[in-house]
């Protein structure tokens, strides 16, 4: 069983001081990966990358994740070698196909549909592997279907389980968070796959929401009144939501990387200070 890994993905842009401050504290705290997402209205992923890491001397820094669908991929390639270079080899590289209809929208970007986007995608990784000289950077690829999940499966050092569904009837992106059983069925689908090409890639997952309480059941039901799909007992057990004290958490952890494999734990930022204590407990 791997050892826990423990990411934060920044989502706030700032100036290089608010910046570099932040990504310090991360790092004081015991965070092992730095990472910012791809979405137009937050901070662009490669400069901030590059200068994450320059604030800082022992964290990773990586994509999490890159639309490929803004990308083309021989231009991502120079951005990827660069980056790489400026960080010290410390990039962790990590792509997905995208999902909000309005993003495609605003940046003139045809939204296709799930299929055209992951061929866009395995074109890239195509295109990546032929262009990226080594040693290359560590490969992360999110996603959910078994087709992405199959393309993790061959290629990735990181499969990252988005934990969420698309919302019933909805055609703009809209998502919600996923069953434990259907988190699990994912998992077993992607380890089907991963002993298919003999691979045994690191399972990653993304924390939507750290809730720090004493009541964890009067929490999830608070939350399941948010939700029309699943129960309080339900919210207890997906593993997208930590509640509970900090040595509370730190036993979800160990639970889920039990039932799930999940060893590569990703929290968003207004978790930062949070989920430190949690990270704390786990160490010991």
């Amino acid at each position: 069983m791997r050892d826990f890994r423990f990411g934060v993905n920044f989502l706030s842009p700032g100036s290089a001081d608010e910046w570099t401050a932040k990504c310090r504290r991360a790092e004081s705290l015991g965070y092992d990966v730095l990472q910012v997402p791809d979405h137009l209205e937050l901070p662009a992923p490669f400069p901030s990358l590059i200068a994450a890491a320059a604030a800082t001397g022992r964290p990773r820094v990586g994509t999490f994740v890159l639309n490929a669908a803004f990308w083309n991929p021989v231009l991502l390639a120079r951005d990827v070698v660069s980056t790489t270079q400026l960080t010290g080899d410390r990039l962790e590289l990590g792509l997905g196909t995208g999902y909000v209809r309005a993003e495609f929208e605003e940046a003139g970007i045809d939204f296709g549909t799930p299929r055209t986007r992951v061929d866009h995608l395995e074109r890239t990784l195509t295109e990546l592997q032929r262009l990226l000289p080594e040693p290359r950077p560590a490969l992360l690829l999110g996603g959910n279907g078994n087709r992405m999940l199959r393309l993790a499966a061959r290629h990735a050092d990181v499969i990252a389980f988005t934990g969420g569904e698309a919302v019933p009837g909805s055609t703009d992106g809209s998502m919600r968070l996923s069953s434990a059983d259907s988190v699990h069925e994912r998992v077993t689908a992607a380890r089907r796959f991963t002993a298919e090409y003999g691979r045994d890639p690191e399972f990653n997952i993304l924390i939507q929401q750290v809730v720090v309480t004493s009541d964890r059941k009067s929490a999830a039901a608070d939350i399941a009144t948010k939700m029309n799909h699943l129960s309080a007992e339900e919210v207890l057990e997906i593993p997208t939501l930590l509640i509970g004290t900090a040595a509370e958490m730190a036993d979800q952890l160990a639970e889920r990387r039990e039932r799930f494999g999940f060893t590569y734990v990703t929290v968003l930022e207004p978790a930062l200070e949070d989920f430190a204590t949690v990270i704390d407990r786990v160490r010991g």
